[in-house]
């Protein structure tokens, strides 16, 4: 594990109007928390979208034709090319799909943004859900992370 302060420039974009969805100060914070012990320095963006360019992203990047809540692009700079801190990525995260989910989850709208963010960081640093073995670790390190924030168990139906 990483111990010490974390440099991270974190950039937020809206492609739609922000109201309902939570400030880039917010965003920054849960990304800090996800890379903690982890990764010392980081640049990655973040772009929330709206359904149509969510789904367009989804489906010229996954073949899914469909929005969905967060995807995760790993930077792939080319060689020899040097960052003045290491380019993790990029996050896009749909605002419709994350409102829906959270209503129908019975989350907080917050919450719920808390976890897609750490998700997307998580895959982002090299963590993954294709196999059970992989989602059981993935989940449990969510969960202190987002229980470290102050927030419930994403995963916790009751």
């Amino acid at each position: 594990m990483t111990r010490g302060p974390i440099q991270l420039d974190v950039s937020v974009s809206y492609g739609l109007p922000r109201a309902g969805i939570p400030a880039a100060n917010s965003f920054r914070r849960w990304v800090a928390a996800a890379c903690e012990g982890r990764i010392r320095k980081a640049d990655l963006a973040i772009r929330l979208v709206d359904a149509r360019e969510g789904r367009s992203l989804n489906r010229h990047y996954r073949g899914k034709d469909y929005a969905t809540n967060v995807l995760s692009f790993p930077a792939e700079l080319p060689a020899g090319v040097i960052m003045p801190l290491p380019l993790l990525g990029d996050l896009v995260i749909c605002a419709p799909v994350v409102a829906r989910e959270a209503r129908e989850q019975g989350k907080m709208p917050a919450a719920h943004y808390a976890h897609l963010t750490i998700h997307g960081v998580l895959h982002l640093l090299g963590l993954d859900h294709h196999h059970e073995r992989e989602a059981v670790l993935m989940e449990q390190i969510e969960r202190e992370i987002l229980a470290g924030l102050g927030y419930s168990d994403p995963y916790f139906e009751s």
